[in-house]
Parts: C-alpha cells; sequence; structure tokens
C-alpha cells in the first residue's frame, strides 16, 4: 500500500495578497512585452503589405493611421516593444556578468529598465502624434 502524505501546508488562494519583488515584475512585463511584439508583428506585417500593395492600398494604410485608437494601439506596441528590448538588455549584462547577482544589483537593474522604458514610451509617444 501506498503512504500518504500529511498536506497540511497553508494555502493562500486569494491572489490579491500576495507581494510580488519587482524583480519579479519586470520578468513578468518582460515576458507580455515579449508576447505583445510578436502579435503586434503580424498586424504591423499587414499594414505594411497593403501600404505597399498600390497607391489606393498606401491612402487606405494612411487614413488607417489617420485614427486615434490606431496611434494609441500603435504607441502600445511601440512602448511594449521599448520595454522588451530595455529588459532582454537588461538580461543578456546579467548574463555575460557585466552586473552582479544579488538582489539588490536585480532590483536597481529592473527599476532603472522601468525609467529607461518609461522615457522611450513618452518619445514613442511624441513620434506617433
Amino acid at each position: 500500500m501506498g503512504k500518504t502524505v500529511n498536506k497540511q501546508r497553508p494555502v493562500n488562494l486569494d491572489l490579491s495578497t500576495i507581494r510580488f519583488p519587482v524583480t519579479a515584475i519586470a520578468s513578468i512585463l518582460h515576458r507580455v512585452s515579449g508576447v505583445i511584439t510578436f502579435v503586434a508583428l503580424g498586424i504591423l506585417l499587414w499594414l505594411l503589405g497593403l501600404s505597399l500593395s498600390s497607391p489606393e492600398g498606401f491612402d487606405k494604410a494612411a487614413a488607417i493611421m489617420g485614427s486615434f485608437f490606431v496611434k494609441f494601439i500603435l504607441w502600445g506596441i511601440l512602448t511594449a516593444l521599448a520595454y522588451h528590448i530595455v529588459g532582454g538588455i537588461r538580461h543578456l549584462l546579467a548574463d555575460f556578468g557585466f552586473m552582479e547577482e544579488t538582489m539588490v544589483a536585480g532590483k536597481r537593474s529592473a527599476i532603472a529598465s522601468f525609467v529607461i522604458a518609461a522615457i522611450l514610451s513618452i518619445l514613442a509617444g511624441v513620434l506617433v502624434w
């Protein structure tokens, strides 16, 4: 007969009470921004194909890009791309040993990546509008 395992450990089902460290938030956002960038690639390639198909296609693409909603989506795509690049550079610097492998260095680099990505997001907004 098999042994029974005593499962008297605490179970936390209220996810709103969990406090993630800044490094975990940076990692999760890096993954999310990668997915957003991947999905956006298809949309942007479709728009590029439309604009290159004919002069009428270019006019359609220009009309699509004139909408506030589309500009907002484009700004979000550029923001996700900027964060993904900044987070990727952060990971590369750590992998190649240019950053200490301590929690303090991880927190500082995560906060720095947030600040740099925020600045790039503002610049992307200026570029789009």
